[in-house]
């Protein structure tokens, strides 16, 4: 299969949004940097990443802020933002179930504000995955904190809404490189926020750098030059995968318990996601 195939650069991209949920957690998680700090160099570092390369690929010197727009900037930030700061109180696998089950809704929900109709495996997928989010927000004593739960619900929707500009991009490396630059100047209000920051360890900007070239600003090319071909429920749902994937790096490099709320989550979720490509098979649909 070809490496430039819609479902290899999703397949590439879906390993890169993990990683972004483990970094994120290794570097959160004993403190080595703060969620703001976190934020501020995962989007700088993602930002020169991509104009190096688009700079590579031109052979020339770029002008990224000829692409992108300010509105897919701000729902950029707006998941960057929320994602760092929920990230502070939340398990690896909770908050990719959270962040990706917010993505689904708001991708298939603007699929059918559009027109786009669902089967009834379809219908059936993503009520299967709505219900193991429930589970996972239902109280109890394993249920994720509230403020934490929201503002990864929030960052879902920033995703989400990313997605589902960068559909009908032309070029995906230009417009994710001006889409990046575009979101800085939103990091001066989080910077104010937050300060006085908390001074980073070596490990956490180490992490936050990783984050930023590779999962984010490389990852993220990816997923727009894979978004094209792929319908919108298909787009969203794909991406609940990932929440295994972190939730199983989570265990093995943060000791993070798995209980049995994620795992009848996950498998709802997991179990949605089939029935969903179930669904596009059966009506002929070709990804």
């Amino acid at each position: 299969m070809p490496l430039r195939h819609p479902l290899v650069l999703t397949a590439i991209a879906m390993l890169a949004f993990a990683a972004n949920s483990v970094l994120c957690r290794l570097a959160l998680h004993d403190g080595a940097i703060d969620a703001a700090s976190f934020t501020a160099v995962r989007l700088v570092t993602g930002a020169l990443t991509l104009v190096l390369i688009l700079g590579i690929r031109q052979s020339t010197w770029p002008r990224p802020l000829a692409h992108g727009n300010h509105r897919s900037a701000l729902a950029l930030f707006v998941y960057a933002a929320g994602f760092s700061l929920a990230y502070v109180e939340l398990a690896t696998g909770t908050g990719a179930l959270l962040l990706f089950g917010a993505v689904q809704a708001t991708m298939i929900g603007y699929g059918r504000y559009r027109g786009e109709r669902l089967s009834r495996w379809q219908w059936a997928g993503l009520a299967l995955a709505l219900t193991g989010l429930l589970v996972l927000l239902l109280p109890g004593a394993t249920a994720p904190p509230v403020t934490a739960a929201l503002l990864m619900l929030l960052a879902g929707i920033g995703w989400g809404v990313y997605s589902l500009r960068g559909k009908g991009t032309a070029d995906a490396t230009a417009e994710t490189t001006g889409n990046f630059l575009r979101s800085l100047p939103w990091l001066a209000p989080l910077l104010i926020i937050a300060w006085p920051p908390h001074l980073p360890t070596g490990e956490g900007l180490l992490y936050a750098l990783l984050s930023g070239a590779l999962a984010s600003g490389a990852g993220y090319a990816i997923w727009y030059l894979a978004l094209p071909a792929l319908a919108t429920s298909t787009a969203a749902t794909v991406q609940l995968g990932v929440p295994v994937l972190a939730a199983l790096a989570g265990t093995l490099w943060l000791d993070e318990s798995v209980t049995v709320r994620l795992v009848i989550a996950s498998v709802a979720i997991l179990g949605g996601i089939a029935l969903v490509i179930r669904g596009r098979l059966s009506a002929g649909e070709n990804t």
